[in-house]
């Protein structure tokens, strides 16, 4: 059986930048952006190493504004 990979993707201007996502994620990819601000002046939430994400979804799952979508696929 294959290791997991993940794509994640987010729709930064409807970003709230609450963290949530940020708390639920257990490889340590996801951060705020501090170096932008989105349409609603927030820092959007993004991910700073996302070549490292598995592709659970605890991130998509609790983001209380579905701003996030995760695509998950398998390598062999």
């Amino acid at each position: 059986m294959g290791k997991a990979k993940g794509t994640v993707i987010f729709d930064s201007d409807a970003c709230k930048g609450c963290g949530l996502c940020i708390s639920v994620c257990p490889v340590n990819i996801l951060a705020l952006d501090t170096s932008s601000v989105n349409n609603k002046g927030y820092h959007p939430a993004t991910a700073i190493e996302p070549e490292k994400c598995i592709g659970c979804a605890n991130c998509a799952t609790i983001c209380p504004d579905t701003v996030i979508t995760v695509y998950r696929t398998m390598e062999e």
